[in-house]
């Protein structure tokens, strides 16, 4: 769904408010939120999304907030949860959402980390077949 350019700067603005790190980028129609290099929500039909685990997300319930399912009702559900109305007007109410969205990203980011394998690196040495 689009987001008008209106709605996007007044987030943005409003973010501006809180973190000086904070950038927009458009993806799939709709408009990527991001603290430094990692993505912690996203606006969609404009509306505000942020990213959620299990250490956040009973807030975004507790206000009857839901998950984004960018095919509806039904489809997909992604780890992005409804800001409450009325947050994104309000800095000193909007910075515990985001704070806690950003953690969420860095915690997710570390997690996606891969160990190494203990195997090594491969032998330059060719085998015999």
């Amino acid at each position: 769904m689009p987001v008008s350019d209106s709605y996007k700067t007044y987030v943005l603005e409003q973010l501006g408010r809180l973190r000086n790190d904070i950038r927009a980028r458009s993806m799939f129609g709709g408009v990527g939120l991001y603290a430094g290099d990692r993505i912690f929500g996203l606006i969609d039909d404009d509306v505000v999304y942020l990213k959620v685990d299990d250490g956040n997300r009973g807030a975004f319930e507790a206000e009857g907030m839901g998950p984004f399912q960018p095919f509806g009702p039904g489809g997909e559900v992604m780890q992005y949860y409804e800001l409450p109305d009325g947050v994104i007007d309000e800095p000193e109410a909007l910075a515990p959402w985001v704070e806690g969205a950003v953690e969420v990203a860095l915690r997710a980011k570390t997690r996606k980390k891969k160990p190494a394998t203990e195997k090594g690196p491969r032998s330059p040495i060719k085998r015999k077949r």
